[in-house]
C-alpha cells in the first residue's frame, strides 16, 4: 500500500488559535484529517507528525526513506532557515510536495525563502484547508515526479 508522510512544524499545533487572520480557524486535525479521507479515499495511508523540533522532523525524513511514498511537509517557521531539513528532504528519493495555509509571497520579507522549495516537487500556498487538498491530490497521482 502506497503512504504519506505528513509534516507540519513548529507552531502549527496552535492552528485555530493562533493568528487566525491568517492560518483561519481551523484546527490542526482539521488539516490532517483532509489529507487522511482522501489518500485513504485513494487507497493510500498517511503517517502524520506535528512537532516543535527541527530534529524530529529531519528524524522523521529520514525514517521516511523506503517506507513512505511522497512527503507533504508544511515546515513552519523552519521553511525559511533550516537547511538541516532541506539536507533531509535531499536525500529522500520520493516527491515532496511543501504546502503552506497563507502565502509566505504576501507577507513579510523573510518568508518569501524557502529552503524546502529546492527539494520540493512543488509547493502550494495561501489556500488554506483547499490547499492540503491539492496536495493529497498531487501525491496520490502516480504521476508526481520530484
Amino acid at each position: 500500500m502506497s503512504s504519506i508522510l505528513l509534516l507540519h512544524g513548529p507552531n502549527l499545533n496552535l492552528l485555530g488559535q493562533r493568528e487566525p487572520a491568517i492560518y483561519g480557524s481551523h484546527p490542526l486535525a482539521d488539516y490532517v484529517k483532509v489529507v487522511r479521507v482522501l489518500a485513504e479515499d485513494r487507497g493510500w495511508v498517511v503517517e502524520d507528525l506535528q512537532s516543535n523540533h527541527e530534529g524530529d522532523l529531519v528524524e522523521a525524513i529520514h525514517a521516511a526513506r523506503g517506507c513512505h511514498d511522497v512527503i507533504i511537509i508544511n515546515a513552519g517557521a523552519l521553511t525559511h532557515y533550516s537547511w538541516s531539513i532541506h539536507d533531509a528532504l535531499a536525500a529522500f528519493e520520493g516527491p515532496v510536495i511543501e504546502v503552506h495555509i497563507s502565502n509566505p509571497h504576501a507577507r513579510e520579507s523573510f518568508r518569501r525563502v524557502s529552503v524546502v522549495e529546492p527539494q520540493a516537487t512543488c509547493t502550494i500556498a495561501g489556500l488554506g484547508l483547499r490547499g492540503y487538498e491539492i496536495a493529497t491530490r498531487v501525491a496520490t497521482t502516480r504521476s508526481s515526479q520530484r
